[in-house]
């Protein structure tokens, strides 16, 4: 339960992540009134959120293995 739960805060980190960079680069401009378009702050935030996620998964699929 604890594993499917971690997958899918990992898959959520990452589809946010890249969201979040879409928006600070301006290539996913919605809503229209968001604070996040064309900030470039986002497209850092958005990478560090993407890569937590792939680690989380990569941390989660090595301790399946052991265990």
């Amino acid at each position: 339960m604890w594993r499917t739960i971690g997958y899918v805060l990992g898959v959520l980190m990452i589809i946010f992540g890249l969201i979040w960079i879409g928006q600070g680069s301006g290539y996913f401009p919605y809503p229209s009134s968001s604070f996040m378009i064309r900030q470039t702050i986002w497209i850092l935030w958005g990478a560090i959120l993407a890569g937590l996620g792939v680690v989380v998964m990569i941390v989660l699929s090595r301790l399946h293995r052991r265990g």
